[in-house]
């Protein structure tokens, strides 16, 4: 596993980190934006964002003096791929054992 997808992974280990890449899904945010939407103060979904920013799930861009937070659904990927990995190899046990199942039967 990549440092990338390690990173990408530790962001995602917290149920708050999710919840707000459900809310960037929607729609780009501010700080404030997002903060509006949990019990915490703006530095500590600042810290947050900044753990997304890292594990390269989200990106920041300056309008002018605002800092805007959007999904950055290509940091996703590493993410995905690690998944899908075992999503084949399960499929592909499951499906074997399902035919030892089967000759078994008749």
């Amino acid at each position: 596993m990549s440092g990338a997808q390690q990173m990408g992974f530790r962001a995602l280990a917290d149920p708050t980190r999710r919840d707000i890449l459900v809310l960037l899904a929607e729609r780009d945010l501010t700080i404030a934006e997002v903060a509006e939407n949990f019990q915490m103060t703006r530095a500590a979904v600042k810290k947050h964002l900044t753990i997304l920013g890292e594990g390269d799930l989200i990106k920041v861009r300056t309008e002018g003096r605002t800092r805007v937070n959007t999904l950055n659904a290509a940091g996703m990927k590493g993410v995905i791929d690690w998944f899908d990995y075992f999503n084949t190899f399960w499929d592909e046990r499951l499906a074997t054992l399902k035919s030892e199942i089967e000759k078994d039967i008749q």
